[in-house]
């Protein structure tokens, strides 16, 4: 009998790029995940199928990322990416210090656009086809990476998941049950005071609520929110929900409140929802995340920093964490392959370690849940997406472990909690602190309000007779999609880690003014004026949406 459940969580995420440049920032950002991350992780699945072992892991393949993967601009420009890769490696050959690396960077990449090919270009697709065969789970999220805790209206949430539901849906051939929450933020229902701009306090409804309404069976949350939960119920084998004391997580009662082993649903005020939520194990996520102990900073694998020029291919190793650029030595893929053995044999050990070491001390089956952004497997970390495959074969071969995704773990072992969970995020001090700073307060003022504007004006389109409702219905689309690319928890990530903080601020400017162009339109229609030709054609050119056309089915912001 296993002793409990392995749950690998990869959240696939890019923002809205398409047309917005090209390096660094741009398309080029796109083709780098794709040719890094999305491809070896196809790769993945079809060898461990071959091996006979089912990936069994849960991807995140955000709405806003497959839009842009079956853009009518992707693989032309991934085709044409993949032959400037291919030339640079050939050039390179030319240097006698490059040379043979530079041969094996020419076979590698031959293979994925053969790969790219056989697939014809679709990496959605083949993803969908997987998750249909069941050897993995497709996640799907707010629309465009909306912070759902920080947004001043339960109705744009319900905007972002209906839309990301949506668009996955069209894209997939199916509804995702599951979805990755933002970074990972989550708010529980009760009183809510904006920070910014409107100083009432308002009643919000949890974010559990308005996932539950569309129909989804679970989340993902950092390991402080479970730790800090409070308990609210316990459910029978039969379903049947009951009440308990908010100091009962406390107690001892064999339900092992607040341990992140513990898939726990979500209820508040007494009762509860059928969502639940999966939280972080450290122990085991700590093992490839972590700058000081985790495996991508051995000294054997390829250095990401280091490349030919600003834009070239990369021939050197990490050396050590504290080696300058200038010393870094020569790669070597064989030796980076066995650190992969030795690391994948010692990650499928603490998994074994913990599950049994959880089965002994409280006689329950237990889950270790290992959420990561998908781009450190093969983007950060080259040798992440064998590290994975090599991890997965290890953990079949084991009885005492069950690789599978969070639906089967769901369905497998429902949880017999449920608990209150506090707010917060998987972001730095738990909290919202990356995604709202004193010094840009005005880009949450903004946002508000861009979103008490945008439900004015979806109401006032609502009243209005039918030729005016006509003519303002492409205007009020355009609104609600800048409205949501406005919403982005991307733009004041990248402002606040350093990472792109012009792209960022280019990018919510230029988002908000859209907006407002749109809005302007919206407001012509309804007064019967004709739309100003020059607005007109600003908005036509859709340079900010760049062919975002129909994120959802027509008319969804009139719900």
């Amino acid at each position: 009998m296993a002793d409990g459940s392995f749950v690998l969580v990869l959240h696939g995420h890019m923002p809205w790029v398409m047309n917005h440049g090209v390096w660094p920032h741009g398309e080029h950002w796109l083709y780098e995940a794709a040719l890094g991350v999305y491809l070896p992780m196809l790769q993945v699945v079809d060898e461990l199928d071959r091996q006979g072992a089912r990936a069994g892991f849960t991807m995140g393949l955000m709405p806003v990322l497959i839009e842009q993967l079956r853009h009518p601009r992707f693989a032309p420009g991934f085709r044409a990416y993949l032959d400037e890769r291919l030339h640079r490696a050939r050039a390179d050959q030319s240097d006698p210090g490059h040379a043979a690396l530079a041969r094996h960077w020419e076979a590698q990449l031959s293979a994925h656009r053969d790969r790219f090919d056989a697939i014809d270009g679709d990496l959605v697709g083949a993803f969908a086809a997987h998750a249909r065969a069941g050897r993995i789970e497709l996640l799907s999220s707010l629309a465009t990476h909306g912070y759902a805790p920080l947004l001043l209206h339960d109705a744009s949430i319900r905007a972002q998941l209906s839309a990301g539901l949506a668009i996955s849906e069209r894209h997939l051939g199916y509804r995702p049950t599951g979805v990755w929450l933002p970074e990972c933020a989550y708010r529980p229902a009760g009183p809510w005071t904006p920070s910014v701009l409107h100083g009432d306090e308002r009643m919000r409804a949890g974010v559990e609520q308005i996932l539950q309404e569309q129909g989804v069976t679970h989340f993902f949350v950092d390991s402080h929110l479970i730790r800090g939960a409070r308990s609210e119920g316990w459910v029978d084998a039969g379903g049947g929900f009951h009440k308990v004391g908010w100091d009962q997580a406390d107690a001892s009662d064999g339900r092992q409140w607040r341990d992140v082993l513990e898939p726990h649903r979500v209820g508040s005020h007494g009762g509860m929802s059928h969502v639940t939520a999966f939280a972080r194990h450290p122990q085991v996520s700590e093992q490839v995340w972590s700058g000081d102990v985790g495996y991508p900073g051995d000294g054997r694998y390829l250095e990401f920093h280091k490349k030919v020029g600003a834009d070239g291919l990369r021939y050197w190793r990490v050396t050590s964490r504290t080696t300058g650029l200038g010393g870094k030595l020569p790669y070597e893929p064989d030796a980076a392959a066995a650190a992969v053995h030795e690391h994948a044999a010692h990650m499928a050990h603490t998994v074994h370690e913990v599950l049994y070491g959880y089965r002994q001390g409280t006689g329950r089956d237990g889950c270790i849940t290992a959420p990561f952004d998908a781009e450190l497997f093969g983007h950060w970390w080259y040798e992440g997406p064998a590290f994975l495959e090599q991890l997965l074969l290890n953990l079949h071969r084991d009885p005492a472990v069950r690789v599978q995704t969070a639906a089967e773990r769901l369905q497998s072992h429902p949880s017999d909690k449920v608990a209150w969970l506090p707010e917060g995020s998987w972001g730095d001090g738990g909290d919202h602190r990356v995604w709202f700073r004193d010094e840009y307060r005005w880009v949450w003022e903004t946002a508000y309000r861009a979103e008490d504007r945008f439900l004015g004006l979806r109401w006032r389109v609502s009243q209005a007779p039918a030729r005016a409702r006509r003519r303002a219905a492409r205007w009020i689309e355009r609104a609600g999609r800048e409205l949501l690319l406005l919403q982005s928890s991307d733009w004041p990530f990248v402002i606040t880690t350093g990472g792109a903080v012009d792209y960022g601020w280019q990018r919510i400017c230029g988002h908000q003014q859209a907006y407002d162009r749109a809005c302007r339109a919206v407001e012509d229609a309804l007064a019967g004026r004709p739309i100003d030709p020059v607005l007109k054609a600003e908005l036509g050119v859709d340079h900010l949406v760049d062919g975002w056309q129909t994120p959802v089915e027509p008319g969804w912001w009139r719900e």
